[in-house]
């Protein structure tokens, strides 16, 4: 089949009528605009989804310690139980690790990072040293690792596994009670 020729003067004068055309050009620009868009709106979504959560594992540590110190919830058990009833709407309680530690009066309270040198989680590394007197000052910790899915998008607010497709940030949460 053989195309019509279309003469210079006729080609350069449908260009400049496709050129002045505006139909359609809001539909281009958010084209161009809204995956810029999108991937804000997202980032902002999941930085707000880690704050909650964090404040949630937060929460939860603080009552699970409280209770813990004054004998109401005595075991690792009922110490995790408190947590998980506490969290469990937002994260998995099969995977909250706990970190109790009991420190005599005077004693440095050292405590140590559970992320290794290579960035991953050390839960390993945890501990229940529950208190053997009352006059101890009890550090309760609460680790949550946190799955991030906006990291593709160059932002990216890992602190475990940055830089691989399983991002996580590692939530912590850390309550003191001791004798007054």
């Amino acid at each position: 089949m053989l195309l019509p020729l279309i003469s210079m003067a006729t080609l350069a004068k449908r260009l400049r009528r496709f050129g002045r055309n505006s139909s359609g050009s809001a539909a281009v620009e958010f084209a161009f605009i809204a995956p810029i868009f999108f991937a804000l709106i997202f980032a902002i979504m999941e930085t707000a989804m880690v704050f909650f959560a964090g404040q949630v594992l937060e929460t939860a540590v603080q009552d699970g310690s409280r209770l813990f110190y004054t004998s109401q919830a005595p075991s690792q058990a009922d110490f995790n139980a408190v947590i998980c009833a506490r969290v469990s709407v937002l994260m998995d309680c099969a995977k909250i690790g706990t970190d109790v530690r009991s420190y005599n009066p005077g004693t440095g309270i050292v405590i140590a990072d559970p992320i290794d040198s290579s960035g991953n989680y050390a839960g390993t590394t945890l501990t229940w040293q529950p208190p053997t007197n009352t006059n101890q000052t009890v550090v309760s910790r609460g680790f949550y690792q946190w799955p991030l899915y906006v990291t593709g998008l160059g932002y990216n607010i890992a602190n475990i596994g940055r830089g691989t497709t399983s991002s996580k940030r590692l939530l912590a949460a850390t309550a003191a009670t001791g004798p007054q």
